[in-house]
């Protein structure tokens, strides 16, 4: 029985350390994987801001573009994280006018161009508030990878809608760059913004 243990326990080795050869061997000098190519994050869109402008990505070239979605009835992540874009923005001073931070709303049937203008200008003044039909707003998100969701509530004016909470980051011609899920502190935002600006 002992014997029989001891063999098990050797062949239990020997699999491991085989297997762990196999995976080392795969890997490249300092066993870090590379990867390559860009993500499939961002693309055009057409919407509309506060006064009523069509609004596309080609507008807001030159600029880098933090980009964030949600929408105006949302009770907690939407406001949380527009308080932390607006309060990186402040913590990066005259750095902050190389960006242009966005929020696009998945609220279509509720978000007015003119309220989601209203709601962000509460956050921050340099945040563009941007909205359009179902159709747009969803082509929006779709283009940034965006769950979301309508949640029915007690009567069909009383929904919520679930979505995806995460900060993107877009170049001056609106390549992806990098995205900061939420919750992001206000200092991890702004030293993460401050080293790609």
């Amino acid at each position: 029985m002992r014997f029989k243990v001891i063999v098990i326990v050797l062949l239990g080795l020997a699999l491991g350390g085989g297997v762990a050869w196999m995976m080392a061997r795969q890997l490249p000098p300092g066993g870090i994987i590379a990867s390559s190519g860009k993500a499939l994050i961002g693309g055009p869109f057409k919407l509309t801001d506060a006064s009523g402008k069509r609004v596309t990505e080609k507008d807001f070239a030159g600029k880098k573009m933090l980009v964030f979605f949600g929408f105006t009835s949302c009770p907690d992540v939407c406001p949380g994280g527009l308080q932390v874009i607006s309060g990186a923005l402040d913590k990066l001073g005259s750095k902050a006018d190389k960006l242009a931070p966005v929020f696009i709303t998945l609220d279509a049937e509720r978000d007015t161009p003119a309220k989601v203008g209203e709601y962000v200008k509460s956050f921050s003044p340099k945040l563009v508030g941007l909205s359009g039909t179902p159709d747009e707003v969803g082509a929006a998100a779709k283009a940034y990878r965006v769950y979301f969701k309508k949640v029915p509530g007690s009567d069909p004016a009383n929904y919520n809608i679930d979505h995806s909470s995460i900060i993107y980051l877009m170049d001056e011609s609106g390549q992806y760059i990098g995205h900061y899920p939420y919750p992001v502190t206000v200092d991890e935002l702004a030293a993460k913004l401050a080293a790609a600006l």
